[in-house]
């Protein structure tokens, strides 16, 4: 089977053998998929920093049938998040999407929607958008997109952020200040949603809610 080329995104990364890495990332046109990524943890290999979390990247790679794991070649890094990660806040918003991402789509299904939702609320970290909102919104869009979205039982001022959220891209909200405070019982909603979901507890919204 030749080669493949997919627009990804890199969720998650395991050592694997002595040199290894398994990988998990989400296509664009494959969906999310698991790919062992040989000689990866090497000083001189074919990924370089592409494999960093929530890098934007070109990942070449090998599919045949009946494998669940493909075989990756390459990795030709179109957006790092290195500035991102070297803010604290930031960085636990980058887990907190690469988490619900991992955990609420099947594997092997295109999803375009989610991926363009994903790269619009990476756009907005990088141009200094406030954490708290990304995650407020791609855990709204994550949900209405996955189609469980219920009428919303949170406070008239959470109500009113879902609303303009539903109707506004993440770049044209209205000026607001954020605090962990600001809809947070609108994310405990949202994030409780994904865990009964995914059948499994998320990790991220603790820390993110500490913060």
């Amino acid at each position: 089977m030749p080669a493949r080329s997919s627009e990804s995104f890199i969720l998650q990364t395991y050592p694997f053998r002595e040199s290894d890495l398994i990988v998990s990332f989400f296509t664009r046109d494959q969906g999310k998929l698991r790919g062992v990524a040989r000689r990866a943890r090497r000083p001189k290999s074919n990924f370089g920093s592409g494999l960093e979390r929530l890098s934007h990247a070109t990942v070449s790679y090998f599919q045949k049938e009946n494998r669940e794991l493909v075989s990756m070649n390459s990795c030709e890094l179109v957006h790092s998040q290195f500035a991102l990660a070297s803010n604290y806040e930031s960085s636990v918003a980058l887990d907190y999407l690469a988490e619900v991402t991992e955990q609420l789509l099947p594997p092997n299904e295109t999803n375009e929607r989610h991926f363009r939702l994903l790269a619009a609320v990476l756009d907005y970290l990088r141009q200094g958008g406030n954490p708290f909102t990304a995650v407020t919104y791609f855990a709204l869009w994550s949900v209405r997109l996955a189609g469980f979205l219920p009428d919303l039982r949170v406070s008239p001022e959470s109500r009113a952020i879902a609303e303009e959220m539903l109707v506004t891209p993440v770049h044209a909200l209205a000026p607001r200040t954020w605090t962990r405070d600001t809809a947070s019982d609108l994310r405990r909603l949202l994030n409780r949603l994904i865990e009964e979901h995914a059948e499994r507890r998320l990790r991220t919204p603790a820390i993110m809610e500490s913060l």
